[in-house]
């Protein structure tokens, strides 16, 4: 484990303040700081330490020290087309039921994974603006039967800030339930677990509309004694809790890790729900698989698991809706819409030739090589 680094705040920002900072190169230094100037590090204490500075391949510390691959900026900084689901400032409207708020730029943790590096920053005043507009725009919505909170990080918003959302949203009658979206379970679960005001807003509000919590453990070093505990005072509160993991090299691309994140995961409490296949991100291109590779891991891995913890679907959140990756055959892929942002994708299921090189799909739906 990593030892504790002096920084602001418990948080570190500097590459400078890392444990293998000594082993760079002048030529290595120069280049993580270009990187650093367009896609910041932060990492929690409590993130940092889960690190084993002892083994090269540690999937802590890849998904949270910055690397030199991230200079490849093959990709897109917009992979899902949220710019054209945009209806209003923070407000996305991609799928008839579903609202997306982005309510803060904020992040406990700068994953080096991240597909919304492009986001900047806004003041608290443009945050509570943001949320009334959100409210009128839900009210007058009514084919909207859920709100998802995320970011950045739901949770680093303030607890007046999250309870007013909550005052809002529950008392709308055509909405079913609400989501937050946040990983502070995973990278500071004492965000959760030492904050009884939190825990005391989420059970006020989840006897009104149902509170899911959605997050994203990628690996099971990620999961602690302070996981459990965060896990608890939520279920305690009220909420129900989903995860999405991200399909990603050298983090979790062998079935064994897979099967055991999602069964350690069940057992305390925490349903699989999606795993995405990487998006192509400009500076996460290293972390991309392709599709074919991605089948097999998952098919392989669900040989593992129970009923509940093989419930998650394989999923690429595409342009034109979330695609479900079904499986192969001996010459093609099996692909399903599983949510359409266009009426005539609904339900649509379609093949393509197999391309061993792939790991997305066009707007036109053909292969692009990874």
């Amino acid at each position: 484990m990593s030892k504790y680094v002096k920084s602001s705040k418990n948080t570190i920002f500097q590459i400078e303040d890392t444990e293998n900072y000594d082993q760079l190169i002048d030529e290595e230094i120069v280049k993580i700081k270009e990187v650093l100037q367009r896609h910041p590090m932060r990492i929690p204490q409590y993130y940092y330490q889960l690190i084993d500075w002892d083994n090269e391949d540690d999937p802590i510390k890849k998904m949270a020290i910055p690397q030199i691959a991230e200079l490849n900026v093959e990709g897109d900084y917009d992979t899902s087309g949220e710019a054209s689901n945009t209806k209003l400032p923070g407000l996305q409207h991609k799928y008839q039921r579903t609202v997306l708020v982005l309510s803060t730029n904020t992040c406990f943790m700068y994953c080096r994974h991240c597909f919304r590096k492009r986001m900047v920053g806004y003041s608290k005043d443009e945050i509570m603006k943001r949320m009334n507009k959100t409210i009128d725009y839900v009210k007058n919505h009514k084919e909207v039967n859920n709100v998802l909170i995320t970011g950045g990080d739901a949770f680093t918003l303030t607890n007046k800030t999250i309870e007013k959302y909550l005052y809002h949203l529950t008392d709308i009658d055509h909405l079913d339930f609400i989501r937050f979206g946040t990983r502070s379970l995973v990278v500071k679960p004492d965000r959760i677990y030492k904050d009884q005001k939190l825990l005391d807003i989420l059970n006020q509000y989840h006897i009104k509309k149902e509170i899911i919590i959605v997050t994203q453990f990628n690996h099971p070093n990620e999961i602690t004694k302070d996981t459990l505990k965060a896990t608890l005072a939520l279920k305690k509160a009220g909420c129900t809790i989903r995860n999405q993991a991200v399909l990603l090299k050298g983090i979790n691309d062998d079935p064994d890790t897979l099967a055991k994140l999602f069964n350690k995961l069940t057992s305390i409490g925490i349903h699989p729900y999606y795993v995405f296949q990487c998006r192509p991100v400009k500076g996460a291109s290293h972390f991309r698989l392709p599709i074919k590779q991605g089948i097999d891991i998952i098919n392989q891995a669900r040989l593992q698991l129970n009923g509940l913890s093989k419930a998650f679907r394989y999923i690429m959140s595409h342009p034109r809706g979330k695609i479900e990756i079904i499986d192969k055959t001996d010459k093609q892929f099996i692909f399903k819409f599983h949510q359409h942002k266009y009426d005539d994708d609904s339900n649509l299921l379609f093949m393509k030739d197999i391309d061993d090189h792939s790991s997305w799909l066009d707007l036109d739906l053909n292969p692009i090589k990874s």
